[in-house]
C-alpha cells in the first residue's frame, strides 16, 4: 500500500512564497508520474504541475514562471515551489501519484493579507 503525505500548506500575504512537499511510502513503480493538482471552492480540481524520469518537470503553463516542481529521488520526496502567491491561488493543493493511482489527502493555501 502507498500512502502520500503533504506538508508545506499555510496562509500566505500576496506575492509570498510557499514550499509544498510529498513524501510517498510504500511499494511505487519505478517510472511513476507524481503530480500536484489544486482545486478552489466551488471549482474543479485542476492539474498544476508533474515530473517523471520519463517527462521531466513540468508546469502548466497558466503558471509557469511562478511554480516549478522539483523532486528528491532519496527521499522520494517531490515538492512545489510557489511563488508570487495570488489570491487566486488560493485552494486545497493535492499530489497525486500514477503507479499505483493514489491521491494524498491535500494541503490548504491560502493567500490572503
Amino acid at each position: 500500500q502507498v500512502q502520500l503525505v503533504e506538508s508545506g500548506g499555510g496562509l500566505v500575504q500576496p506575492g509570498g512564497s510557499l514550499r509544498l512537499s510529498c513524501t510517498a511510502s510504500g511499494s511505487i513503480g519505478r517510472f511513476y508520474v507524481t503530480e500536484w493538482h489544486r482545486q478552489a471552492p466551488g471549482k474543479q480540481r485542476e492539474l498544476v504541475a508533474y515530473i517523471s524520469r520519463v517527462a521531466g518537470a513540468n508546469v502548466v503553463e497558466s503558471l509557469k514562471g511562478r511554480f516549478a516542481i522539483s523532486r528528491d529521488y532519496a527521499e522520494n520526496t517531490v515538492y512545489l515551489l510557489m511563488h508570487s502567491l495570488k489570491p487566486e491561488d488560493t485552494a486545497v493543493y493535492y499530489c497525486y501519484i500514477s503507479e499505483p493511482p493514489t491521491w494524498g489527502q491535500g494541503t490548504q493555501v491560502t493567500v490572503s493579507s
